[in-house]
């Protein structure tokens, strides 16, 4: 059987810069991932639909499976713009997302 999901999303990778000034290490977070939570009554198929299109590489089946054992991380290793984009999107149509 196909593993939908990374088993936890890590923090992503950090962008570590040294500041002149203090010399401290500043950490920026460079990845994020967009994990669906629930969803609200009679918006499961939209949400199904939404899943098979955004993921790569699965089916009807396998996204109204992936849907239906929430919650799920939908998307991992992006940018914050691509993933508040994708929150927006998943949100719209009736899901409750978090970005992580």
């Amino acid at each position: 059987m196909m593993s939908f999901a990374a088993a936890a999303p890590s923090a992503g990778p950090a962008k570590v810069e040294d500041d002149d000034e203090g010399g401290q290490t500043v950490v920026a977070k460079t990845s994020y991932a967009v994990k669906l939570l629930k969803f609200a009554d009679g918006k499961k198929i939209d949400l199904i639909k939404e899943v098979k299109n955004i993921t790569t590489g699965m089916n009807l089946v396998q996204a109204k499976k992936f849907v239906e054992s929430l919650p799920q991380t939908v998307k991992t290793d992006i940018s914050k713009d691509e993933a508040e984009k994708l929150k927006q999107k998943l949100e719209s149509l009736g899901g409750e997302c978090e970005i992580a």
